[in-house]
């Protein structure tokens, strides 16, 4: 039988604010109840994932991994960078905020 395995678990309550545990459970122990350990509740509209992947709360956890608790967005990523690049202007976001002098526009 293997001994107990080592995984991190991660989770940002708020922006900016992060939380990390670091638990030791037995082999063959699974999200659901490393969640369970470390007292975190997973609320509806939550996802829970491995190393950035999205995972079944059944699934056995492997030593080293990385649990990973998702909050919501509130804002929509594509509407969020619009109205950043309305704010800035073409003339000063992305390859187009540097030019060499003399250059053509967008080069």
């Amino acid at each position: 039988m293997a001994g107990p395995i080592a995984v991190l678990l991660v989770r940002s309550p708020g922006p900016r604010q992060i939380e990390q545990r670091e638990l030791r459970l037995p082999a063959g122990s699974t999200l659901g109840q490393a969640l369970d350990a470390a007292g975190w509740q997973v609320e509806e509209g939550l996802d829970v994932g491995i190393w950035g992947r999205k995972a079944p709360l059944d699934r056995v956890l492997r030593d080293g991994d990385r649990v990973e608790l998702y909050r919501p967005l509130t804002v929509d990523p594509k509407i969020a960078r619009r109205e950043r690049f309305g704010r800035q202007g073409a003339r000063t976001a992305g390859l187009f905020a540097r030019r060499r002098p003399g250059a053509k526009p967008g080069y």
